[in-house]
């Protein structure tokens, strides 16, 4: 055979080889898209840290996608992920408490919001948190980018710590600050208070649109009922800003509260 045929035959082999290691590569930041194999594998190697992100399904008035924190929390876990090294990003965990369900109050008056009791959040964060220390992660990193639940993720990380040890479980109020501190970052920048808004506003609506411009509907961009602060001047520009610094802030405290953490094997 000449050596221009075998060239021609292995070509396809070897270019195949080379697009598995490359979907390899590229799905090494997502447990879910592992294989239990692959998964062990990268423990075995050094990556022992795992980021939890929770989200929620909520009313974010006409303009904003009801899975507004789900998409933002997973891009954000992503890059997150990226910087940190060593580290792979569980499945979002996207019905959280989000108010009484009848009679409805909170987000629940609208459609399409998804909640669950507390006792029940916090257990099935518990069950994730242990599932993932019992096949050898040291640090179960817990981001969340709702409000509403801050307390319950503290709560299960202070109970497992006492199991397993300081920082194995982590509840990173750093990610959630930082959003909070791109509020500041726009009042500084001449935006009104009342313009930022606390759901669904400019900032809450900048930080989506530079997450994943599908989650906004550009046409309905206005103050509606259930809407707090102005979403009419927010854009993807204005809130990458508030996402890089939300992802380095991350990075920074998660680096800071693992470093040199006793863990109780």
């Amino acid at each position: 055979m000449s050596e221009r045929r075998r060239a021609l035959l292995v070509a396809p082999i070897a270019w195949g080889l080379t697009a598995v290691a490359a979907r390899a590569q590229a799905a090494s930041l997502w447990l879910d898209e592992l294989t239990s194999p692959e998964l062990a594998a990268l423990i075995a190697a050094g990556t022992t840290t795992v980021l939890l992100p929770v989200g929620g399904t909520e009313q974010n008035g006409a303009h904003l996608a009801l899975g507004k924190h789900n998409v933002r929390v997973r891009v954000l876990a992503g890059r997150i992920a990226e910087q940190l090294g060593h580290t792979v990003v569980a499945p979002v965990m996207a019905y959280v408490p989000e108010g009484n369900i009848d009679p409805p109050t909170q987000h629940m008056r609208y459609a399409g919001t998804l909640s669950v009791p507390t006792a029940a959040f916090e257990s099935v964060l518990e069950g994730a948190a242990r599932s993932l220390h019992q096949h050898g992660f040291r640090h179960v990193v817990l981001l969340g980018d709702h409000g509403g639940y801050q307390a319950s993720l503290q709560r299960v990380a202070d109970k497992l710590d006492r199991v397993f040890g300081a920082s194995s479980v982590i509840a990173l109020r750093e990610y959630y600050a930082a959003a909070q501190a791109f509020d500041g970052m726009l009042a500084a920048r001449g935006y009104t208070q009342q313009e930022i808004g606390r759901h669904a506003g400019l900032s809450d609506t900048a930080l989506a649109w530079a997450s994943d411009a599908s989650l906004v509907r550009p046409q309905s961009l206005r103050p509606t009922d259930g809407v707090s602060g102005d979403p009419r001047r927010a854009s993807a520009e204005l809130g990458r800003e508030g996402v890089e610094h939300i992802v380095v802030t991350s990075v920074a405290a998660i680096r800071a509260r693992t470093a040199g953490a006793a863990h109780k094997p």
